[in-house]
Formats: structure tokens, sequence, C-alpha cells
């Protein structure tokens, strides 16, 4: 068994290399590139493990693997920081134009995705003769409808889209998370008979867990707002920015709240108010240099093990087709709810030409819909849902996001050079 340390050693070890032959010989987008080498690295380990089953490196670093709680360390760990990191830089003023949109898209675009995925997968499975009860492809449409906003972030560094629409789609992304967490859990408690719970109540739950975390964190942002404007030290201010992270997600587990988006209101306060009123520029600099760093290094570890999960995954090669199948499914889903948003505000917002193709195909999935499926550990359809998350999340992150920038070109940039 493998101290902390140790596995910490390994794992940013792997992650610095994995970063370097990407950077050096590979050149996708960093996160992208990170996540290929991770798949490929588990499919290696896979591979070696049927071939040479004597080989103890294969068992060592698989053990190694199955020694992280992957549902832990994101949910608990890493997403608090990612989180608020990426809502320092959410500009406010953008935010409130582009409210109405981002709202329907984080509610009614969610609540309309995990419904059609359910359908979709229930009448799938049961095509295919391997029936998933619909109670449980509700839960399956819960833990995917919702966009990543770390991998969404990610992959909007490497395209150039239009500023409303890169609002659109990074609002959207780091909104719905909180609400789906709270829906999966509830439909979960569904699912195994542990409650049947009405609409009244599931829509209480999620108004005390959406309203009453976007409280703490302004709350929590408005205290450490107020101590970061009493001084002027950058050291002692980065140091309340952590604490305001760790604290925030913490009381809003205590209370029964929801964590990422506590964070991302103290994140979006401290990043527009924090920074105008309360920081010099020295501060500024130190402070958004250091949660980019945050960022840039727990994103490059994150896709790195998501990649490196798959070597240790209980997979049934015989839930390929519901794996295939889930792909489409989900992104017929995401098509319907954003076209459905988009229509029913189109007449008190702008859009631009391609709004809907390029929210539709920018709408990836990552380690956020891993790790609540991973939490999934006594349920009977844990394997067939495992086994269509990581297809979801393999072919957004590889495939969607490596041809966004060829989706934006073909339907964005043509009205753009038009009026030029």
């Amino acid at each position: 068994m493998l101290s902390l340390s140790q596995l910490l050693a390994i794992l940013l070890t792997a992650t610095a290399t994995f970063a370097w032959v990407n950077h050096r010989f590979i050149r996708l987008p960093e996160s992208i590139g990170l996540l290929a080498l991770g798949v490929g690295a588990s499919l290696l380990l896979i591979v070696t493990r049927h071939l040479f089953p004597g080989l103890g490196i294969d068992a060592a670093l698989t053990k190694s693997l199955r020694q992280i709680d992957f549902y832990d360390a994101v949910m608990h760990g890493m997403l608090g920081f990612l989180l608020f990191a990426a809502a320092l830089n959410v500009d406010i003023s953008r935010l409130k134009r582009r409210l109405s949109v981002v709202g329907a898209l984080a509610t009614i675009g969610t609540a309309i995705s995990t419904i059609i995925i359910a359908v979709g997968l229930w009448l799938a499975t049961k095509a295919l003769g391997a029936p998933i009860g619909f109670a449980w492809a509700l839960v399956f449409g819960a833990l995917i409808a919702p966009t990543d906003p770390v991998a969404v972030l990610s992959t909007l560094r490497s395209v150039k889209v239009p500023a409303a629409l890169e609002t659109d789609m990074s609002g959207e992304a780091l909104l719905n998370d909180g609400i789906a967490v709270v829906l999966f859990a509830v439909l979960v408690q569904f699912a195994g008979g542990e409650s049947n719970p009405n609409a009244v109540e599931i829509a209480e739950l999620l108004v005390l867990e959406a309203f009453g975390g976007a409280l703490l964190g302004l709350c929590t942002g408005y205290i450490a707002y107020r101590a970061i404007r009493s001084i002027d030290d950058y050291s002692i201010e980065v140091m309340i920015s952590l604490a305001l992270v760790t604290a925030t997600y913490a009381a809003a587990d205590a209370l029964h709240m929801s964590g990422p988006i506590s964070v991302v209101v103290a994140g979006v306060l401290i990043g527009n108010r924090g920074a105008e009123h309360a920081m010099s520029e020295v501060t500024k600099r130190y402070v958004f240099g250091f949660w980019r760093l945050v960022d840039d290094i727990l994103n490059a570890v994150l896709f790195l093990l998501i990649g490196l999960e798959i070597a240790v995954l209980p997979i049934d090669p015989g839930f390929g087709l519901i794996a295939l199948v889930a792909v489409p499914i989900v992104l017929a889903a995401r098509f319907v709810s954003v076209a459905g948003s988009v229509l029913l505000l189109s007449r008190w917002q702008s859009f631009a030409r391609g709004t809907i193709a390029v929210l539709t195909w920018g709408g990836v999935r990552g380690g956020i819909s891993v790790a609540l499926v991973l939490s999934l550990e006594d349920s009977p359809a844990r394997v067939p849902l495992l086994a269509a998350t990581y297809a979801v999340v393999l072919f957004t992150i590889l495939v969607q996001g490596l041809t966004l920038g060829h989706v934006i070109r073909k339907t964005i940039e043509p009205e753009e050079n038009g009026h030029s």
C-alpha cells in the first residue's frame, strides 16, 4: 500500500511527463492531449494484463490507481478550486446581459435533456435485450445531462468564440452542475427505493440547494472581500482566497447546500467587485496568476485521471452496444434542449448564427459525470451506466472538443466575414 505522499508523487510525475510529451510531440490542446495519453496508457495496461499476467508492474500500477477515490477526489477535492478559478474570470456585466439564456440552459435545458436521455436509454436498452429500469435511466440522464464546467472551459481555451456565446457556454456550465448534482441525489434515492419524492419536494430541495448555496457564497465572498479590502499584502490575500474556497465548500456540505454554486458565486464576487475595489495591481497579478496556475495543474491531473481510470473500471464488453447508443441519444437530447431554449428566448435575446450548432457540439462532459457514476457502488445498473458514461465523456472531449473550432468556422464565422 502506497502512502499518500508516494501516490501524489506518482500522479504528479505522470501528469508532468505526459504534459511534456503532449506539448513537445503531439501538440493537442493540453487537457485533450492528457486525456488521450491517459486512455492510451490505460489500454496498454489492459493489454499487458491479458498478454503477460505474470508481470508485477501492471498489478502494482493498477493497485495504485485503485487507491484513488475518484468521486471524493473530484467532488470534495478538485471541484471547488477549479470552479472558483473559473468564476474569478467571469465578467459579471456580460453575465447579467445573458442571465436569461444561462438560466434557461442550466435549468430548463438540463431538465429536458435528463428526460429525453432517460427515455432514449430505456427504450434502446429494451430493444437491445439488456433493459435498464426507467428509474436508473433517469439517474443516468441527471448525471450526463449537464455540461461539465472544467471540460467546457478547458475546451474554450483552444477555440475563439464570440463573447456572448462564450458567456452562455461558460455560465451554463458553471451553474448547471450544482443543480444536476441535487437532482442526481434525489433520483438515486428514488431508483434505490429509499424514498419516493414528489415534484414539490424535489423543487423545494433544489431551491434550498441552489439559492441557499448562492446566498452562502455571497455571504462568505463578501466577508473575504472586506478582509482583502482592509489590507494590501498579496500573500495574505492569496491565503484569504484559499480559505474562502475551502471554508465555503465545507460549509455548504455541512448545511446541505450546493458547494459548486456557492464557490462560483463567491468567485464571481471576488473576481469582479474584489478585483475592482479591493486589490492593488500587484495583488491582482498575484491572485489571478495563482488561481490560473491552480486551474492549469488541477485540470491536467483531472484529465489524466479520467484517462487512467479506464484501467481499473469494471466495464463489461457485453455493454459495448449500450455505450455506443448512449452517444447519439445524449447528443440528440442536447440538441433538443438547446434548440428549445434558444427558440424560446429569441424574442428577447439576440443569438448569433450557428448558436444552436455550437452550443450543441460544445456540450462537453467530463470528470463530474464520471465521479457521479462511480459513486453508484451498490447499484445493479452501475456497470452499464459506467460504460455509457465513459463513452459519452470520451466522445465529447476527444471528438467534439477537437472539432468544435471547425464547427465554429463553418457556422458562425461565415456570417462574421459576410458583415466585414
